[in-house]
């Protein structure tokens, strides 16, 4: 995935795209740093971890613009955030992760709020970056109460 990355990196530069550019140079030096961190080169898993890690900050970022009313700095991250979502897996729908939610509830015996810390690890470990953690967690609060 990587790869793919600075290639389409290269082909933006040639296209003179500069947002794109600058976005997927960012994700490449990103990922070159957790490399470093880590002392081996990128599991498909790991890239994707890193990707997930800058679409979250692109939306935290949208969030604080729109409360601080700037909708131009709103606009650029949005497009940003599609250029780092084009390379993420499709993330599951909520009727998905409903779905998921409920099986992992069943499998654990979870009834009640204190089982939140048995069902949330699960899930995110059989949703395996898929799963919204924020939709998640309200779904399981939700089901829990």
């Amino acid at each position: 995935m990587l790869k793919q990355i600075e290639k389409d990196m290269m082909q933006a530069l040639k296209n003179k795209e500069k947002e794109k550019a600058g976005v997927l140079r960012l994700l490449i030096s990103k990922c070159k740093n957790k490399s470093i961190e880590l002392g081996h080169e990128l599991s498909e898993q790991e890239v994707i971890k890193v990707l997930q890690s800058a679409a979250k900050q692109h939306k935290e970022s949208i969030k604080m613009y729109q409360e601080g009313n700037r909708k131009d700095l709103v606009d650029t991250e949005m497009k940003e955030l599609q250029f780092v979502e084009s390379y993420l897996p499709s993330m599951m729908n909520e009727d998905e992760v409903r779905s998921l939610i409920s099986s992992v509830i069943e499998q654990v015996g979870a009834t009640q709020m204190s089982d939140f810390g048995k069902v949330m690890p699960q899930v995110m470990q059989k949703g395996a970056g898929k799963v919204d953690g924020n939709m998640a967690q309200s779904i399981v609060k939700e089901l829990l109460s």
